[in-house]
């Protein structure tokens, strides 16, 4: 059974909606689907704009399955090309159509980066953002390190990645992580409108002036292969293995822990401190 539904109006706005209860964690499955569906939108000509958002109120998406990244090999030779999950963003920041995430709730990790490789992303109240995964023992490896510090700046991106914490919504907005905040019952209402205005105007013109846009991020392969083997990297450590472990153990992935991620993040890395050396220290 899908967890995508797909419906596009007469005016060629589509809205991709996420549906994988209880929190929209991205299993491989899910990102198999979103993966396919993005390159299909690409080369849709009927296609004009595209809004992402979740049938959960309560998150956009959660995560990427840490029981998945848990299966992953530890020992992958160093990539010379982008891998799917790159690919798959860079779909949507590279398209020639508006996309736009709409985010109601809380994202995180590769969920966040979904985001984040939108053009844009509107949010209400209620969203939070986090990137969980310096916690676990890993790096956001799906284009967070790359994505965020084009964004918010160098220092605000390593307060969220090496912080692991939540980040309110207001905040997010202060930052640019969003281009505005609005009020729950006027967030939908807000993206609908704009999807169809752009969608009004020439085709041509709209891929024109995104891809003249984007051209200012520069060229991003080299950054992202780097992060992708840096990722990979870190997967052999037995201290990734056993943060995801006790991720998992802490609540990850569960309702419950799922609306205090921040917190848990702030236990895992309780539950593995060493205790201090007493005695005299070194001159």
């Amino acid at each position: 059974m899908s967890s995508l539904s797909v419906r596009i109006d007469e005016a060629g706005v589509v809205v991709l909606t996420i549906d994988n209860a209880p929190v929209n964690v991205m299993t491989v499955e899910v990102f198999i689907e979103l993966a396919a569906e993005f390159e299909r939108l690409a080369n849709d000509e009927s296609v004009r704009a595209v809004i992402i958002r979740s049938a959960n109120p309560e998150w956009f998406i959660a995560h990427f399955d840490v029981d998945a990244i848990l299966g992953f090999p530890v020992d992958r030779p160093e990539a010379t090309e982008l891998n799917a999950f790159h690919r798959m963003c860079e779909s949507l920041r590279t398209m020639p159509k508006p996309t736009i995430a709409e985010i109601d709730g809380r994202v995180g990790g590769g969920g966040s980066e979904l985001a984040l490789s939108c053009d844009m992303r509107f949010a209400s109240p209620a969203a939070v953002f986090n990137q969980p995964e310096v916690a676990l023992g890993i790096l956001p490896g799906g284009s967070g390190t790359v994505r965020l510090p084009r964004l918010v700046g160098r220092s605000r991106a390593l307060e969220a990645i090496l912080g692991c914490d939540d980040i309110d919504a207001a905040t997010a907005e202060r930052w640019g992580w969003v281009n505005r905040v609005l009020p729950a019952d006027e967030l939908t209402p807000f993206v609908d409108r704009l999807a169809a205005r752009i969608a009004s105007y020439p085709a041509h013109a709209v891929a024109a002036a995104k891809a003249r846009v984007i051209a200012v991020d520069g060229a991003l392969t080299d950054d992202l292969l780097a992060e992708g083997n840096a990722f990979n990297a870190t997967l052999s450590d037995a201290g990734t293995q056993a943060a995801m472990r006790r991720f998992m153990e802490l609540g990850g992935q569960t309702p419950d822990g799922e609306r205090r991620l921040g917190a848990l993040a702030g236990e895992i890395a309780a539950s593995r401190q060493v205790p201090p050396v007493t005695g005299q220290s070194p001159t």
